[in-house]
């Protein structure tokens, strides 16, 4: 198979999940796009807003787009880390131990309102979706592949949450929002939820098996060294910038370079523009930033500053 059947394959692919997805989400088309990327790609979504703008049905609704086994986890604060892993237990009938797997021995997971549950249970995680595999009772088991986690957290209600720390959030390759959607938007929600829930009726438009091979088509779509360079530059730029205390991490330049392949596949592209690093740079680089305490005071969000940086970095012009 060549190289752009591959690519269309990647393209019929990410539009079968967006129109299968838009059947219950509406007017979310661009960030449907940028799960598709994360998962082509292999990683980790975070969505952060206000509660009851559609993250948890989003995530609900690839799941069932997709043939892969399937767990939500409702994150609280009594939540210990065997509940998510799984446990060890004594079978007096058999008179043996037995593995009970936890929630988090799946395909795709879904971690609702992640930050409410404590360090210890966050750190299980955390192991998950670095290594792909848990540990317990000094075991060590591979995780399901593919192995997605998206998780939900509501930034406006702090009160009995555990801000996810600087080296969890570095896990995950994009952080979304949805924002509230327009007036006709939002008519059209009251419209089609009137008489039916749609997310029932969503089947499976992609299997496991055909997943992987798309994600491994992924890694071959072409970067050139321009491009390259615009990526490394657009990283080091973070690392200098006065509003900045911590810039970003290599691991960071390696998650763009990857949803900058991703986001050109589903596009319909064998290679990377500058213009696909640029849309996904807000996504992928925002929560990896620790601004200084005089930007938090004056209100400055993270995305502003990745949009500073990208005006300030020169684009590559094609010879």
């Amino acid at each position: 198979m060549t190289q752009s059947d591959e690519i269309r394959q990647i393209q019929a692919a990410a539009r079968r999940i967006r129109q299968n997805v838009e059947r219950v989400i509406v007017g979310k088309e661009a960030v449907i796009d940028l799960l598709m990327v994360a998962l082509l790609c292999e990683g980790h979504v975070l969505f952060e807003d206000v509660p009851g703008i559609g993250k948890t049905t989003l995530a609900k609704s690839l799941a069932r787009s997709l043939g892969c086994s399937f767990q939500r986890i409702q994150f609280t604060p009594d939540l210990l880390p065997s509940d998510i892993t799984g446990i060890t237990f004594y079978n007096q009938k058999k008179g043996e131990f037995e593995f009970r797997p936890g929630p988090l021995l799946t395909q795709v997971v879904l971690a609702d309102e992640i930050n409410r549950a404590t360090p210890r249970t966050q750190s299980a995680l955390l192991e998950a979706m670095e290594e792909r595999q848990i540990s317990v009772e000094r075991e060590t088991m591979l995780l399901p592949r593919p192995f997605i986690v998206i998780a939900t957290q509501n930034p406006v209600e702090l009160e009995g949450t555990f801000p996810l720390p600087e080296a969890q959030l570095d896990r995950f390759l994009l952080r979304l929002r949805l924002d509230y959607p327009s007036r006709s938007e939002e008519r059209l929600i009251l419209q089609r939820f009137r008489e039916e829930q749609p997310l029932q009726e969503l089947t499976p438009v992609l299997d496991a098996a055909d997943l992987q091979q798309l994600q491994k088509s992924i890694r071959r779509v072409r970067v050139e060294p321009s491009v390259e360079s615009y990526i490394v530059e657009l990283v080091r730029a973070t690392r200098t910038h006065n509003a900045v205390e911590l810039g970003v991490s290599p691991r960071g330049t390696l998650a763009l370079y990857r949803a900058s392949q991703g986001y050109a596949a589903i596009h319909g592209r064998s290679y990377v523009i500058p213009d696909d690093v640029k849309r996904m740079a807000s996504s992928v680089l925002a929560h990896r930033l620790i601004a200084t305490s005089q930007s938090r005071l004056h209100g400055r969000l993270m995305e502003q500053i990745i949009e500073e940086v990208l005006h300030i970095v020169a684009v590559p012009v094609e010879s």
